[in-house]
């Protein structure tokens, strides 16, 4: 860095202080404060990461809804401090194991040594997690992390729950007992994909990564084959090839016999850390197809059909699905009804319903349709009856679950001495606003672009233990779009 960090500081989400150290005394005494202040209310929008105040320069990166914030008064790169940011999250998600307000606070005195190490006079000396084993003493105190929905169920010795991952990587010296030779290999897609009002693929995009996390004794060299018929680059392979466009690996990976047979082999480091990321933007096969329809009932009044259809296979399943559709702003009010039935793969309506929810926010005129479970190869159908201004209805909305009301809220009135207009201008302006439908997910043990880790395996040839080894599969959305087709697009 060209310039020295101020003070770093961690936060609350209720903007309480957690941890705070100024390194040269040249910040403002209520830094924090003024950072929780400007990033929670900023005037348009998200706050920037980087803003400048005072002759204060703030950066922050938000890590599992903590706020991570540093100040200077130099000239610094932002991207620098921002990436510094990053690194000192990591290090202290691998030494805590858990990166959250309770892990923080129980662990304050090991976050402050891991401070002190990692900083000195504002510059920052080691970010390694593996270089700062030899200089930190004091020991994590464990906190189990938040349940998760991708927790897999532990049918037999072949699994564990997903959550087993997160823990310090310190653990096995704490307890003194011998250490269980583990490996965690996660493969993560992200998925952006854009589909136009009549379910067809626009444009689709993997952000793919492997991510790893070791608790080997010995530090031994590890072997990791991909798919044999693996191609790097636009143009090559043949049917059912898995190409990537692009990837890098991480600094540790050899790649002497990647060429020949597809096997990277590394020393892995300690921590966390992200063994090879890699881009798909060819065809592929989306989890999940959008289909809205919308139908003018009457000059006032527009019913929306939202059918989505999930294209995986019956033995996976879409966890924390929710889907986001904007209403028009002319909306005076709002029904939700979910359908009965939901494909093939279930047996009756209401196994269709369970577990959903759907409701209208007045204030942001948004409709929320959340579905906590999401079957393979299953059809899921959502209708939404709005009434427009000048309809001559009341301000209210409502929203359903299977039949049964879950919420209402008003959504005001009509100004009065307003002039309505047309109702074929408002019907056609109200089309227009309806939507694009958003989606997010989670797919687990699933993953679109058919990337298979074959083994894992210690290469020494005298090796004194046999690892457990771990790996999991996820999917998700990063930018699941649909555009609302206008009547000619449909």
């Amino acid at each position: 860095m060209s310039g020295a960090m101020s003070s770093f500081f961690i936060l609350s989400p209720r903007g309480d202080t957690i941890i705070s150290r100024d390194f040269r005394g040249d910040s403002l005494p209520n830094a924090a404060e003024i950072l929780f202040r400007k990033v929670k209310f900023w005037d348009k929008g998200d706050a920037p990461p980087v803003f400048h105040l005072d002759g204060l320069n703030f950066v922050y990166v938000r890590k599992n809804g903590l706020l991570f914030g540093a100040t200077t008064r130099f000239n610094v790169s932002p991207s620098t401090t921002v990436e510094l940011l990053n690194r000192m999250a990591k290090v202290f998600k691998d030494y805590c194991g858990v990166l959250s307000e309770e892990s923080i606070r129980k662990n304050f005195i090991l976050v402050y040594e891991l401070l002190d190490e990692m900083m000195d006079f504002g510059y920052a000396q080691a970010t390694s997690t593996e270089s700062l084993k030899n200089h930190v003493y004091n020991e994590p105190i464990v906190v189990e992390s938040a349940k998760s929905n991708l927790r897999m169920p532990k049918i037999n010795s072949k699994t564990t729950p997903s959550t087993a991952v997160h823990k310090p990587i310190t653990i096995s010296a704490q307890s003194g007992g011998k250490q269980k030779n583990e490996i965690f290999v996660d493969i993560l897609e992200r998925l952006n994909v854009l589909f136009s009002g009549s379910g067809y693929i626009i444009n689709s995009t993997i952000d793919g990564c492997i991510q790893m996390k070791s608790y080997l004794s010995g530090n031994p060299e590890l072997k990791l084959a991909l798919n044999s018929d693996l191609v790097i680059g636009k143009g090559g392979g043949g049917y059912g090839a898995v190409v990537l466009d692009d990837c890098n690996f991480h600094e540790c990976v050899r790649l002497d016999e990647f060429e020949s047979s597809r096997t990277l082999s590394f020393f892995p480091p300690d921590g966390e850390f992200i063994l090879l990321n890699y881009r798909i933007t060819g065809e592929f096969r989306a989890p999940f197809r959008i289909f809205p329809t919308v139908d003018e009932v009457s000059p006032y009044k527009v019913e929306m059909t939202l059918m989505i259809r999930a294209d995986i296979p019956e033995s996976n399943y879409g966890a924390n699905v929710q889907v986001r559709v904007p209403m028009p702003r002319s909306a005076i009010a709002v029904t939700t009804e979910i359908a009965r039935g939901g494909g093939a793969g279930l047996a009756s309506g209401a196994l269709a319903t369970s577990g959903q929810t759907s409701e209208y926010n007045a204030s942001e005129k948004r409709v929320v349709w959340n579905i906590k479970k999401f079957p393979g190869a299953t059809e899921q159908t959502l209708s939404i009856k709005i009434t427009l201004a000048g309809g001559g209805v009341g301000g209210s909305s409502t929203s359903s679950s299977g039949g049964s009301l879950v919420n209402s809220a008003s959504t005001g009135s009509m100004s009065a001495g307003g002039t309505a207009p047309p109702p074929g201008q408002l019907i056609g302006s109200a089309r227009k606003e309806i939507g694009p439908v958003s989606m997010s997910f989670e797919i687990p043990m699933y993953n679109v672009s058919n990337l298979q880790v074959r083994y894992l395996r210690i290469s020494e040839q005298q090796k004194s233990y046999n690892p457990y080894r771990w790996v999991r599969y996820v999917t998700q959305a990063s930018s699941f779009v649909c555009r609302v087709g206008t009547g000619s697009e449909r």
